[in-house]
């Protein structure tokens, strides 16, 4: 075996697929953000830039934070977030301009009142259908790596992040091109310190669908993924429609009804939690006899205090090398329970769970090798 990384078994690899995908996605952006700067004073499109990648890293560190017993590959999150920045940005963009010039022309409401329309009725349609698009693709290429609500949400956070990112650009410089500084400044407030979450959240209603659909078979899995759809599109337009109808009294409201939309995000994050913490539970016991699992992994890998501790323990008696060992292990441990509830499920046949029940026992083989000897002073955490 080349690597130790257990994520090998789900070929987590840079593919032509997927290099052609992130070109593609930079393009996007790039095109996009040309159209900033031609729409305004290029001087206003860095200073927006600037404001609108500033909160990016804290956000971003916030989303993987709710991801970190069973952490998707690196390769899946940034295209879900290039695609958000780039594809979905540029092509509701262009869309959104269109439907507004329609409406504009045909002479039957004013500008405001167009603007106003298009925002509540159109924006959300076409702007969660783009998002929602990736969120299908790794349900066909990818649907090993949906095993549970947190996954959705996630990728789905992670897409939604991107194409706020972005659009914020635009809203910046169109706020300091109308109003000055101190247009500005309240535009900053509104969407990247009141409301950094919100396409993140509305898009989350379609990740959970497309998870639940990802770990099941049969008939009805069209009509959920669907649900969440018009779910995410209902959520929006109310978001929008009470910030362009209701003024400040109903951007509370909304705002009210997007920390209830957050909390409950939240909760099925935790509850999913204690879904894997049950898998290892119910799976791991199993594999004491081929020495690989213990009592006190079992209690390590069953909370993330344990886990931490181990990690901890790890570095201080292996450096970074015993870290990376322990990573592995509570990571291929993760996937193997993980990998029996798909089993069970009947997401996979045999041969496949074989074949990555084998490579997973042979990664926790190769770390628990790499682990610090346990001589005296190195007693194993637990």
């Amino acid at each position: 075996m080349s690597s130790r990384d257990p994520r090998w078994v789900f070929k987590d690899r840079p593919s032509v697929g997927l290099i052609s995908g992130l070109v593609v996605t930079g393009l996007c952006a790039l095109v996009s953000f040309s159209f900033d700067v031609l729409n305004g004073d290029p001087v206003f499109f860095f200073i927006a830039l600037a404001l609108a990648l500033a909160p990016v890293p804290v956000l971003l560190a916030a989303v993987l934070a709710l991801d970190r017993m069973e952490p998707e590959p690196r390769s899946n999150l940034i295209f879900a977030f290039g695609w958000g920045a780039g594809v979905a940005v540029l092509v509701a963009g262009v869309i959104n301009t269109l439907n507004l010039v329609y409406l504009g022309q045909a002479d039957l409401i004013g500008e405001a009142d167009a603007r106003n329309v298009a925002a509540t009725f159109g924006a959300p349609v076409v702007e969660e259908t783009m998002k929602g698009l990736v969120l299908l693709g790794l349900l066909r290429f990818k649907r090993a790596e949906l095993d549970g609500p947190t996954d959705g949400i996630i990728y789905a956070s992670m897409v939604g992040l991107g194409f706020a990112m972005s659009e914020n650009v635009s809203y910046y410089v169109s706020a300091l091109d109308e109003m000055g500084a101190q247009g500005l400044a309240v535009t900053v407030v509104l969407r990247g310190i009141l409301s950094p979450f919100a396409h993140p959240l509305f898009t989350s209603m379609i990740g959970i669908a497309v998870a639940y659909t990802a770990q099941r078979h049969g008939p009805g899995r069209v009509g959920v993924i669907a649900a969440g759809w018009i779910g995410a599109m209902l959520l929006h337009g109310i978001w929008n429609g009470f910030a362009s109808y209701a003024g400040f009294p109903g951007l509370a409201v909304a705002y009210l009804l997007l920390m209830i939309v957050l909390f409950s995000m939240i909760g099925i994050i935790f509850q999913d939690r204690r879904r894997i913490v049950g898998l290892i539970h119910a799976y791991l016991p199993a594999y004491q006899p081929t020495g690989l699992v213990a009592p006190y992994d079992l209690h390590m890998l069953a909370s993330l205090p344990g886990r931490r501790q181990a990690r901890k323990w790890a570095m201080t008696y292996g450096g970074r090398p015993g870290l990376r060992a322990m990573s592995d292990y509570q990571l291929a441990a993760t996937e193997l329970g993980l990998l029996h509830e798909r089993a069970a499920r009947h997401v996979i046949d045999e041969r496949t769970f074989n074949d990555e029940q084998h490579a997973l026992l042979a990664c926790m083989a190769e770390a628990r090798r790499n682990f610090p000897v346990q001589g005296q002073g190195t007693q194993f955490p637990g």
